[in-house]
């Protein structure tokens, strides 16, 4: 009985569809990133327009407002200087009175986010999001800071909106983008 093995011509066409899938597979995994990045810059810009909605409607930025519980029982009140103060906060909870952690709360109370209390939404890459009045690489301003966002991510974001540096522009990193791990970057309110 004579044995008989693949052909050049057969081996060449299995070849092939292995290719296609895998051409497949990583072309998926790539589409799933993209939307993952595109994600994460939308809630940056859904921060950014509840914050200034909140400025729009009561004249004073959440957790700053100095009125806040003349208008919701049970909060609490800024000091109304325009400064979103208390650090950033990554792990706010209903106890927490700092002006970082209330402004969840104000943004909640108004109707402009979803959910309740002060504890910290969360990004599109499993970290907090956060809210506060600080000076990062020599600029002060209020920032809406993301943690644990994965550097390659960080750097295209900031490449692609603001100038590509991590210490300068409107978008900065607390580190460099180099590398593996993450970074948390934070977006000038």
């Amino acid at each position: 009985m004579k044995e008989r093995g693949f052909t050049l011509v057969e081996l060449a066409i299995v070849l092939v569809i292995i290719g296609i899938i895998l051409g497949a597979i990583l072309k998926g995994q790539e589409l799933i990133n993209n939307a993952k990045m595109k994600r994460f810059y939308n809630q940056y810009k859904e921060q950014v327009a509840a914050f200034y909605t909140y400025y729009d409607r009561y004249g004073k930025f959440p957790g700053d407002d100095n009125l806040a519980t003349s208008r919701w029982s049970g909060t609490e009140d800024g000091d109304g200087d325009g400064l979103i103060d208390g650090g950033f906060e990554w792990r706010c909870t209903d106890t927490n009175g700092d002006e970082s952690c209330v402004a969840w709360e104000h943004l909640r109370l108004a109707g402009i986010i979803t959910g309740s209390g002060r504890t910290n939404p969360q990004n599109a890459y499993g970290g907090a999001i956060s809210v506060a009045y600080g000076t990062l690489h020599g600029t002060s301003a209020n920032w809406v800071g993301f943690q644990n966002i994965p550097k390659d991510v960080a750097q295209s974001i900031d490449t692609q909106y603001d100038d590509g540096r991590y210490y300068s522009g409107s978008i900065r990193g607390n580190t460099y983008y180099s590398g593996s791990g993450t970074v948390y970057l934070y977006f000038r309110l």
